[in-house]
């Protein structure tokens, strides 16, 4: 056999045989039966929408009333929003609330001023031992205490002629007149403005209680307007009424306390005036006592 037959015989034999053993390697071993293969899942490239928080829904009752109101609530806001009366009244009790510390600040200085002024009057008209020596020591000054010094040494020169006929009550009586007098009127100057003071402590409240009453009568009427009873409808008009007596207690309750204040200290001014008019009638009645003396008992009290 030659080699071309024998290749011709193997070919044959693997044709044959190639079917039969493609098909056993193939099936499943036996005993077992055939798991269909799982597809490969692949990785989706669709992007998938960010969850969104929830937005918190409004549940909370002030804050759905403070939404609802038709203007803010500060003290500006409602005086700008509220009506003409209760402006005109809250304008009017401003005012009166500066007049009153205007009074308290110019009243403050003068009383200061002439506080000081009679404690050094008085002082020198202490130490004076004739009405003469205060009236050296107090030239140049100026306050009641120099005037009642000035007031009884005029009078005395006035009384002069009539000294040695007639008794020396008159001449006292003449002096402590007018020591009265200038005593009467540097305490009405002093206690000028504080009436003031008085009519706004007792005025202001009823002015802020009459603010008030017109206020809460326009918010009713607004509510017979609109039919409803919302808070947001009715709250800012009674607001704006009750702002207009706060205002009125702001002026009201310093302008009396102020009040009481000055009443004490003028009192004061007044006893200290009245200590030095005291003081310059006890000079004038040493003078005329001296006066009356003979010779040579004044020139002893003069040596001493």
């Amino acid at each position: 056999m030659t080699w071309r037959s024998s290749a011709l015989v193997c070919a044959m034999a693997i044709c044959i045989l190639a079917p039969a053993a493609y098909a056993q390697d193939s099936g499943p071993p036996p005993g077992q039966t055939e798991v269909a293969p799982q597809p490969v899942q692949q990785p989706s490239t669709i992007p998938q929408p960010a969850t969104q928080p929830a937005t918190p829904v409004p549940t909370s009752e002030p804050s759905q009333m403070k939404a609802a109101l038709p203007h803010n609530l500060s003290p500006w806001g409602m005086f700008m929003a509220a009506d003409w009366v209760v402006k005109a009244v809250m304008i009017g009790l401003a005012f009166a609330s500066l007049v009153t510390w205007t009074v308290w600040l110019a009243k403050t200085l003068e009383l200061a001023g002439a506080r000081m002024r009679a404690y050094r009057a008085l002082n020198a008209i202490g130490n004076a031992r004739t009405l003469a020596d205060a009236e050296r020591t107090l030239e140049g000054r100026a306050g009641p205490c120099a005037m009642f010094v000035n007031a009884a040494q005029e009078e005395v020169r006035l009384s002069r002629e009539v000294q040695g006929y007639a008794s020396a009550d008159g001449l006292k009586e003449r002096v402590a007149s007018r020591l009265s007098r200038i005593e009467a009127l540097a305490g009405r100057r002093m206690a000028r403005g504080t009436g003031v003071l008085a009519t706004i402590g007792s005025t202001a409240p009823f002015v802020g209680l009459f603010g008030t009453v017109w206020g809460i009568m326009n918010s009713f009427i607004g509510i017979s307007e609109s039919q409803t009873t919302n808070l947001a409808i009715v709250a800012p008009g009674i607001a704006e009424a009750l702002l207009a007596t706060a205002i009125g207690l702001v002026a009201a309750i310093p302008a009396v306390v102020i009040y009481n204040v000055f009443a004490r200290s003028i009192t004061g001014y007044r006893q200290l005036l009245a200590d030095a008019s005291a003081g310059v009638e006890r000079l004038v009645s040493r003078d005329v006592d001296f006066a009356l003396l003979p010779s040579a008992h004044k020139s002893r009290a003069a040596a001493e």
